[in-house]
């Protein structure tokens, strides 16, 4: 079983939990114990712009779970070792035969600690450990709602106060044991894939659902952005955001106060405020603008060996000094460049190197300059 030691060492302190959604939480929670504070901000890493189905019909930023967990490896060091979907009284049974600390995701309605209980479904993730006196729950997840706000917290519970939960998935995750890789910052968007997002809810007739869904998808897109942005700044050796980011992250926080604005006076029978979707896709835009330049990164003294390689791989395919590559002269800036010369590049480095390069991070943006390239090779 989970002692009162090993309760007491799930710190949430380290956790920025406004960052996170209710599922990346708890993980990050994990990650920081088990690696060392700021381990979580590796989640804030690669700033994409995907969508799925949702329930209602439509599409949603918001990611399933497996997704979390097919990233947990490589940017937390967390794996799944079992994962089932079990119902409460098996769950109960379970985790007290298992012992430890377990993660587990199940319906808010029936969480007695958060405000949705009672009031609204969603999938929410928590801590669980069976331990004297019931059942010890953390939770990191921090958020204002209109049922008063979910903070960050310890609880001891009963069974009783579990009742209504009537099944959950319950998984013991488990450190990799091996160094996290490099996690450049990285921006990727598919412009076709942000249009037809917002075309969706550009002409979804059911005004009212289209609006109440947009509330809390620019909620997560903020937040999102809010991530990559500490993340970067960490990267960059800075303690806060660049004076151009912090406004951008204004002009989210913005978009996603007038979206809820425009969601109650929807909801009262009033008439939709005018360009609202418009002012989600001026956002989107600004991504582009504002996190496309990487974060300048101070190479560390056992860097310069990695450098010189990637110059001379670089240098040889261009037809160029590689001293005048070391410079940080982007790429295209060689008559001799061309994406044909690009690729040859990525694949003699491979080789070189003897490592596959992250296919998700091979976007021109990360790809300009050497010292791009030795993020991607760290």
């Amino acid at each position: 079983m989970a002692d009162t030691a090993e309760r007491q060492q799930l710190a949430l302190d380290s956790v920025h939990t406004g960052l996170l959604d209710c599922v990346q939480v708890n993980l990050a929670v994990l990650a920081d114990h088990h690696y060392g504070p700021g381990t979580h901000l590796r989640l804030g890493a690669a700033l994409h712009f995907r969508s799925w189905e949702g329930a209602n019909g439509l599409p949603t930023v918001d990611p399933p779970l497996a997704e979390h967990l097919d990233a947990a490896p490589r940017l937390l060091g967390l794996r799944v070792a079992t994962r089932e979907r079990l119902p409460r009284a098996a769950m109960a049974t379970a985790l007290a035969e298992r012992g430890g600390t377990h993660y587990a995701v199940a319906d808010s309605f029936h969480l007695p600690w958060l405000p949705y209980h009672g009031q609204a479904h969603m999938e929410h993730s928590f801590l669980i450990a069976a331990g004297d006196g019931g059942w010890h729950i953390t939770d990191a997840y921090r958020s204002e709602t209109q049922w008063g706000p979910a903070e960050p917290g310890h609880w001891l519970l009963s069974a009783k106060d579990l009742a209504g939960i009537e099944s959950a998935d319950v998984l013991t995750l488990e450190r990799t044991g091996e160094p996290l890789p490099a996690a450049p910052p990285v921006l990727s968007v598919d412009e076709a894939a942000v249009q037809e997002y917002l075309d969706a809810y550009d002409a979804c007739p059911d005004r009212p659902r289209a609006v109440e869904r947009l509330t809390v998808e620019t909620w997560l897109l903020a937040r999102a952005r809010k991530l990559h942005a500490k993340y970067r700044a960490r990267c960059a050796g800075r303690s806060e955001e660049t004076d151009a980011e912090r406004a951008h992250l204004h002009a989210w926080d913005k978009v996603v106060e007038q979206t809820y604005l425009a969601h109650r006076r929807v909801a009262r029978g009033r008439a939709e405020p005018p360009g609202l979707v418009d002012r989600l896709r001026e956002a989107l835009a600004a991504d582009r603008t504002i996190f496309r330049a990487g974060p300048a990164v101070s190479p560390a003294p056992d860097d310069d060996a990695l450098r010189d390689r990637v110059a001379a791989v670089a240098g040889a395919v261009l037809g160029v000094p590689a001293g005048d590559l070391l410079t940080g002269a982007p790429l295209d800036s060689f008559a001799s460049f061309s994406s044909f010369r690009l690729i040859e590049i990525i694949e003699r480095l491979e080789s070189e190197l003897d490592r596959e390069f992250d296919a998700d991070l091979l976007i021109p943006e990360n790809l300009r300059r050497v010292d791009d390239l030795c993020r991607l090779a760290r």
